[in-house]
Formats: structure tokens, C-alpha cells, sequence
């Protein structure tokens, strides 16, 4: 699989965020992209997982058949600033809403959550986890479902060291399972086989 995009001209309001902006991603992969803030990072993977509208340019995704005719957006995980998780419901039924809400179910509950370390505490309210036990939920999310495809946010935001190595473990394995992972952050990413794209602020 490789997704390839060209002159991508991507606004926020009456702003131009990002401007002819070129790239190729493949299986087994990672883009790291990096700039200082209002560079477009946040814009460019909400464009990617369908959330914003292209101004001008193409995101081609060509795959093999197993995907077939199918759009980006629906072979994309997305993590983003916030962890998209119902603060008065369990972490267990956060994760199985999203599993059904996702299909292609992967990993059970409580194997994710044991992948992230957070064992016993799918039925802890979400509410009532730390900033980083939520971040870890949150990345669970993305193991209870198949999709080859990570678009991730700053992604080690609000981890601890130990956490975060973890989660590059789990970053490194999904490009070993032949997916692709975009991320933009701030924070190194030691993850083989990462390329980077620099964005500069267009204004």
C-alpha cells in the first residue's frame, strides 16, 4: 500500500495552512512530520482522515486487492489531542463502542488493555484515570480494530518515559504488520524505517 499525496493546498477558515505541500508514504513505514506551531501538522492528518477539505491537489491511496476501492479515510485510525473517549462510561465500554463503531476487531479488550498497562481497569469510569492511564486507553483504541493506517497527534503527549517507549514498541510492531503510520510531533519518535517532512508555516 502507499498513499501519495500532491500539491495539497489545505485552508482553515480564510487561512492557507498548508500550500503545495508533496508526499508518499508506504506499508511498513512511518512519516514523521515536524514543524513549529501553525505549520499545519494538526491540518494536514485531519485532511488525511477525512475531516477537513483538500482546496487543491490528491491523496492517492493505491493498495492491493484486499482493500479494493476503498477511500483513505476508512482504512485510517485517528488520534488526535483529545482522546475521543465518553468520560462517564468504562474504559472497557469506551473500547467496545469503538471496536463496533470500527469493525475489523483485532486485539480483545483485554488484551489491548494489557498491551498499553492498564490490566484489571476496564471497568474503571474514564473519568476517574490520570492524564497518562487516559492517553494509554486512548491507544488502546487502536488495537481493539484493524486498520493499517495510524494518523497519530503528538502521540506521546502526556506519557511518562516508560509509557511512551511502550508505545513506540506498539508503533514499531504495526509497521512490522505491514501497516503505515503519519505522525506529527515535537518529541523524537525512535521508531526504524521514519522518514521526515518538515513543514514551514505559510504565513
Amino acid at each position: 500500500m502507499k498513499i501519495t499525496a500532491t500539491s495539497l493546498l489545505i485552508s482553515r477558515g480564510e487561512d492557507v495552512v498548508i500550500r503545495d505541500l508533496s508526499f508518499e508514504a508506504q506499508t511498513g513505514e512511518a512519516l514523521l512530520i515536524r514543524g513549529e506551531n501553525g505549520s499545519g501538522k494538526s491540518t494536514l492528518l485531519r485532511a488525511l482522515a477525512g475531516l477537513l477539505p483538500l482546496d487543491a491537489g490528491t491523496i492517492f491511496l493505491s493498495s492491493n486487492e484486499e482493500f479494493g476501492e476503498t477511500e483513505l479515510p476508512q482504512l485510517c485510525h485517528y488520534l488526535g489531542h483529545e482522546n475521543a473517549m465518553k468520560p462517564a462510561m468504562s474504559v472497557g465500554e469506551n473500547l467496545s463502542f469503538w471496536q463496533d463503531f470500527a469493525g475489523q476487531p483485532h486485539l480483545d479488550i483485554d488484551e489491548a488493555l494489557d498491551m498499553v498497562g492498564l490490566t484489571g481497569l476496564d471497568f474503571v469510569p474514564f473519568a476517574h484515570l490520570s492524564t497518562g492511564q487516559r492517553r494509554r486507553a486512548s491507544i488502546a483504541r487502536l488495537l481493539v480494530s484493524w486498520r493499517p493506517v495510524w494518523l497519530l497527534d503528538e502521540p506521546t503527549s502526556g506519557l511518562d518515559a516508560q509509557s511512551a517507549q511502550q508505545f513506540v514498541d506498539l508503533m514499531q510492531a504495526h509497521l512490522e504488520d505491514d501497516g503505515i503510520i503519519i505522525a506529527a510531533t515535537h518529541l523524537p519518535l525512535d521508531v526504524a524505517s521514519a522518514n521526515v517532512l518538515d513543514l514551514v508555516a505559510t504565513r
